[in-house]
């Protein structure tokens, strides 16, 4: 049996290679190909190439990789063609994945979309795309699965494979044991996984963490870098502050867990700080015609996973144009100062995690492909 995949971020390449594993317990022969990224690579996949490091977004940063999506493209439907797979399985990504699975749908294939994009927040007017062109949407929200199905979608709700991660992530126990030996209460600075991200929320991170310190000086402040690159430039934009700051690459999970209060992107990291009961503040900056389009593309009241898990803004969170460093402040310092307001906040956390943070998710997924999915793949074949 043969799988093909497409994963074009970090996160997608973490769940990807989950679900391989997953797949791998239960058949054991079987193959798996395409794009995706290391994780993937060393649970036994055969990369055709490292679409995850590439991890681009907006409509400027994909024009500029324009001729290496073509590319791709044409070595994916090459691929069909010549290999055949028995099922197409693509994780989030949408804009690229879209092409993908109109190449494997219209040669037969069957396509599963494996942590669907939130389409229903911000484009529903791309389901028509993914009526057409995906046979399977495995939902890793609640309320997902009614929102494809109502409009004529197969969808079944899985749950969100990250806790599946989540519940057997190591730490490391000697960085931990090195920070907790030093002064003062920690706060976390995540800007993102992709460098654009970092570049355009790091500025409003350097101004919450001067304006907490000034309030609290004896808390310090922790970044978490996806790679090395990340790492150089946060360093190099705290370098000539005087600042209590520490730059770490491949210390999010270390980080989270030391933390007692957060400052984030919004992103698929927002589970994380789920899982760790984590008082956090969510913060994404956006230009000035995006805030003011916002309005007319979001179908959602919010941007961060977590409230809309909760159907609430149980995380203060920002999606703005404009410098919101005093009100982000304002709450990350309460957490720091205020006990009464720091356990309200890890209890609503924690009585939400015990709802919705349910492991299984990749297993349920693989249950999912090898017994619907491939018994349509042979019946087509047929």
């Amino acid at each position: 049996m043969k799988l093909f995949f497409s994963v074009g971020e970090p996160s997608g390449d973490l769940h990807g290679a989950n679900l391989i594993r997953a797949i791998n317990c239960r058949q054991p022969a079987c193959e798996y190909v395409g794009f995706g990224g290391e994780r993937m690579a060393d649970a036994g996949a055969r990369l055709l190439y490292p679409l995850a490091n590439l991890s681009v977004m907006g409509f400027r940063r994909i024009a500029d990789h324009f001729a290496t999506f073509l590319k791709l493209l044409r070595m994916a439907d090459s691929f069909f063609r010549r290999h055949r797979p028995d099922a197409v399985i693509l994780v989030d990504y949408p804009g690229f994945n879209w092409w993908v699975a109109k190449r494997a749908h219209r040669l037969g294939i069957p396509v599963v979309y494996f942590v669907p994009p939130q389409i229903w927040a911000w484009a529903g007017w791309r389901v028509g795309k993914m009526r057409r062109t995906v046979d399977h949407v495995l939902c890793t929200l609640p309320f997902e699965q009614d929102w494809f199905t109502a409009r004529g979608v197969n969808a079944t709700y899985i749950g969100h494979p990250y806790f599946d991660e989540l519940q057997h992530q190591p730490l490391d126990q000697a960085f931990l044991a090195a920070q907790r030996a030093k002064p003062g209460q920690v706060v976390a600075l995540l800007p993102g996984s992709r460098t654009q991200e970092v570049t355009e929320n790091l500025p409003v991170f350097m101004k919450v963490a001067a304006r907490v310190h000034q309030h609290c000086p004896e808390a310090r402040f922790l970044v978490a870098s996806f790679n090395e690159k990340q790492r150089q430039l946060a360093q190099s934009s705290f370098a000539d502050s005087s600042l209590p700051v520490e730059t770490h690459c491949a210390r999010t999970p270390e980080i989270i867990a030391l933390a007692r209060a957060c400052l984030s992107v919004s992103g698929s990291v927002g589970l994380e700080l789920l899982h760790r009961g984590l008082p956090s503040v969510v913060h994404y900056k956006v230009d000035r015609t995006k805030k003011l389009l916002a309005p007319l593309v979001l179908k959602v009241k919010w941007i961060s996973i977590v409230n809309l898990l909760a159907n609430e803004e149980l995380l203060p969170e920002f999606l703005t144009a404009t410098d919101e460093s005093g009100p982000i402040s304002e709450h990350l310092i309460r957490w720091l100062t205020d006990s009464n307001a720091h356990t309200e906040m890890t209890r609503r956390l924690g009585d939400l995690r015990r709802l919705v943070a349910q492991p299984g998710a990749c297993d349920r997924a693989a249950d999912y492909v090898l017994t619907r999915v491939i018994k349509q793949s042979k019946t087509r074949a047929a």
